[in-house]
């Protein structure tokens, strides 16, 4: 979709101004307008040189709209990140470099299928990587909080393993820690 120059520079605007209200270093990222229907959908992704992503949505009528909310909700996650990182020190913990890794989301199985093929496979529907870093868990939780997505992985740096930080559909945190649950032995 064309978005127009004024747009375009209305968007570079907007967030660089979001940015350098809270930060006064460099960033990188994309703003992302998709027509769905009557509906628009703007999708902003900012890389801090810091480190940190933060990501933001928005859904309107009208695309200008629908940028203005993911433009708004990316502000507050600047500002609610920038508090955080007043209060705690969010370091990678232990000094150790950051890790990549690959994942990949697979399509669910439907509720109608009772009987699993042997050779079935599920569908791949998104694959990526990302960099696994060691933190604090309380870290993990602002990286969440500065995504839209629903799951972060990270190195514990208490622990030095995997752990797990989720969005309950409640709207709470969850913490997976598989370090400290038992297996049972048969």
């Amino acid at each position: 979709m064309d978005i127009g120059d004024a747009f375009r520079t209305r968007i570079n605007d907007r967030v660089g101004e979001a940015i350098e209200k809270y930060f006064d270093r460099g960033f990188s990222g994309h703003v992302t307008v998709i027509k769905s229907g009557s509906r628009f959908s703007a999708d902003c992704m900012v890389r801090l040189d810091s480190g940190a992503s933060l990501q933001a949505t928005g859904d309107a009528q009208d695309p200008t709209l629908a940028f203005e909310a993911a433009a708004d909700r990316l502000e507050t996650r600047l500002r609610r990140y920038k508090r955080r990182l007043k209060s705690r020190n969010t370091g990678n913990g232990n000094g150790e470099e950051p890790t990549d890794i690959a994942y990949t989301v697979m399509a669910p199985l439907t509720d109608d299928e009772e009987d699993i093929p042997e050779d079935f496979a599920p569908a791949i529907v998104a694959e990526s990587s990302m960099t696994l870093r060691t933190m604090s868990v309380a870290s993990a939780v602002i990286e969440l909080d500065n995504s839209d997505s629903p799951v972060f992985l990270f190195r514990n740096a208490g622990t030095d393993h995997l752990n797990i930080v989720y969005r309950r559909p409640d709207g709470n945190i969850g913490w997976i820690d598989p370090s400290t649950t038992k297996v049972a032995q048969a």
